[in-house]
């Protein structure tokens, strides 16, 4: 008696739930992540061992690079639109509605108070040419620095102050930046550093 052949059949996978799994993990760190902000300047952090986790918002921060340039940002598109409002007051500018409008968009940036209105007019490729930028001035005779910590600090009062140098920042302009904050009994800051590494130690030891 010949044997009996059973037809084969192809297997059939449901991939309706992967795929409906897949979908939700992809919305779940789109709505949780927090993207990096651009940055008036590039600036490469010391390192240190310290694990204190700066917070994302309410963060008041003084960028300050190689050459010892200032650059000055806060978060929260109402609250820069009000701080440039007490800025163009105290300095008799007159920012229209679409120039606020283009300064609640800037992460930080650098520049005297004047060149504001140039510097809202320009474009992102012309903002980021070489030589664009000078710094906030914060010596004795010029002091806008301290303007934009006064009017920050007013709009918001839960501001925390950090303070992101490069490694190559010479420590007089570090020590001048904390002389003016200490000036404005701002003794509270954060200085911003990346976690040393194993190699770092190694390398310090050498």
């Amino acid at each position: 008696m010949p044997k009996v052949k059973i037809p084969r059949k192809s297997t059939a996978i449901d991939m309706t739930a992967m795929c409906d799994v897949a979908f939700l993990l992809l919305t779940f760190f789109m709505l949780t992540s927090n993207f990096t902000k651009k940055e008036a300047t590039t600036v490469h952090v010391p390192t240190s061992i310290s694990e204190l986790k700066i917070p994302e918002r309410n963060v008041m921060l003084i960028l300050v690079d190689q050459e010892g340039k200032i650059f000055f940002g806060i978060d929260g598109q109402e609250n820069r639109m009000e701080v440039l409002k007490k800025m163009g007051s105290e300095y008799h500018l007159d920012f229209t509605q679409e120039e606020l409008k283009q300064f609640s968009l800037v992460n930080s940036f650098g520049l005297s108070a004047g060149s504001l209105k140039r510097f809202l007019a320009a474009s992102d490729e012309a903002r980021e040419a070489p030589g664009f930028v000078s710094g906030i001035p914060a010596d004795s005779l010029n002091n806008q620095l301290r303007s934009w910590v006064i009017a920050a600090r007013s709009t918001k009062p839960e501001y925390r102050i950090t303070i992101k140098a490069d490694q190559k920042t010479p420590y007089p302009a570090i020590k001048h930046l904390m002389d003016l904050l200490q000036d404005l009994k701002e003794n509270r800051y954060n200085l911003i550093t990346t976690l040393e590494t194993a190699s770092d130690l190694q390398t310090e030891q050498k």
